[in-house]
């Protein structure tokens, strides 16, 4: 029986969930970078600038992300960086229900009024976390870009 890291049909729906996730939520972002800023803002976690700055570059790291994690090029930098920002995400959204502050989280829509700050939210970048680790320690190459362009490489001559 093969182990779960190495299962290749759940390696693919993992790979799927967590790239059309990245991918869906960086749309309305790289969209509307200066309502994102104010989203960054209203954690109250960094400077303005500094969520200008975020607000401009994270998106862009989100869909080339989700993109790479779905094809399987990049593959281990893609997971790791979905870890990664899975997990600052759910340090933000922690800091934010521990300080009691009412704000939309600015996952996937710059509404205010849309997907508040709340307990299903921890939940939910806490599951990214899993799933993007998963990616990262899974050991499974089928269905994977990479794979299709090592096989596709002339084996160079031994000495």
């Amino acid at each position: 029986m093969k182990s779960l890291l190495s299962n290749d049909y759940l390696v693919l729906m993992a790979r799927v969930f967590i790239g059309f996730v990245f991918v869906f939520a960086s749309i309305d972002k790289v969209a509307q970078p200066d309502d994102f800023a104010v989203s960054i803002s209203n954690y109250k976690l960094v400077p303005d600038f500094i969520a200008t700055l975020t607000a401009t570059v994270l998106p862009w790291v989100e869909l080339l992300c989700g993109l790479g994690i779905l094809a399987g090029v990049f593959f281990r930098g893609t997971s790791l960086l979905a870890s990664i920002m899975s997990l600052i995400f759910a340090v933000a959204v922690g800091s934010a229900l521990a300080r009691g502050l009412d704000i939309a989280c600015g996952c996937f829509s710059q509404d205010p009024s849309v997907g508040k700050v709340n307990w299903e939210k921890m939940l939910q970048s806490t599951l990214l976390i899993g799933f993007s680790l998963y990616l990262l320690y899974s050991t499974s190459d089928k269905f994977k870009l990479e794979r299709l362009i090592r096989q596709s490489k002339p084996e160079s001559p031994s000495a």
